[in-house]
């Protein structure tokens, strides 16, 4: 375990982090405007296991391997690229049919499996774990436990303020709730901002 005084850093540098908005809250907050509180929430449930994922990779070594490989970091990239402009592809034309037939369950679970996908093809969060946790962790003690505390608490974090981003994302959709067309436009700009967030991570740049 991190000592109480690395802790307690950590914890207000995390929270600094995760109120700070970025790829994370814009996904989530496009997919709430696009697909409802259910499928907000799920998202953020999603990416949240997600990030665990880059957590677990990175105490184990595994994200050290693939920040060190060019080629397996430019593999990674692209997959998730390509699936988050997918996905924004597949928002923008769900929003022009006249009458969508969809379940909230479905789209919840949906919205779940496709949040661990994105986070995990994400190149950015292994970089970010693998340059900011090592900072808080006291070599004398056992580092792979502390980088997964340290991880989960920032996973916590992070999902917390993406909980509060969709329910405010909910009261924005809910003010065009008697406007139609206004709901289509808000869920074709979101598919927009998911294709604009996979074409910025083709961009992400390896640690040195």
């Amino acid at each position: 375990m991190p000592d109480t005084s690395n802790l307690a850093l950590f914890i207000v540098a995390a929270l600094l982090i995760a109120v700070t908005p970025g790829p994370g809250i814009f996904y989530v907050a496009a997919r709430t405007l696009a697909g409802g509180r259910s499928v907000g929430l799920a998202s953020t449930l999603g990416t949240g296991l997600g990030g665990l994922l880059h957590v677990v990779a990175g105490a184990a070594g595994v994200s050290a391997l693939v920040m060190a490989s060019a080629e397996a970091f430019a593999l990674l990239k692209i997959v998730g690229a390509v699936y988050l402009v997918w996905l924004g592809a597949k928002t923008i034309r769900a929003a022009r049919v006249k009458f969508p037939i969809d379940t909230h369950s479905a789209n919840s679970k949906s919205a779940f499996r496709q949040g661990v996908l994105v986070e995990a093809l994400n190149p950015k969060t292994a970089a970010f774990f693998l340059a900011f946790i090592p900072q808080f962790i006291d070599l004398a003690q056992a580092v792979a436990t502390q980088f997964v505390v340290l991880g989960l608490v920032s996973v916590i974090l992070n999902t917390a303020a993406d909980i509060v981003v969709v329910y405010a994302a909910v009261g924005a959709r809910s003010g065009f709730a008697k406007r139609p067309v206004a709901i289509q436009h808000i869920r074709e700009g979101s598919g927009f901002l998911m294709c604009g967030l996979g074409i910025s991570l083709l961009f992400a740049r390896r640690t040195s």
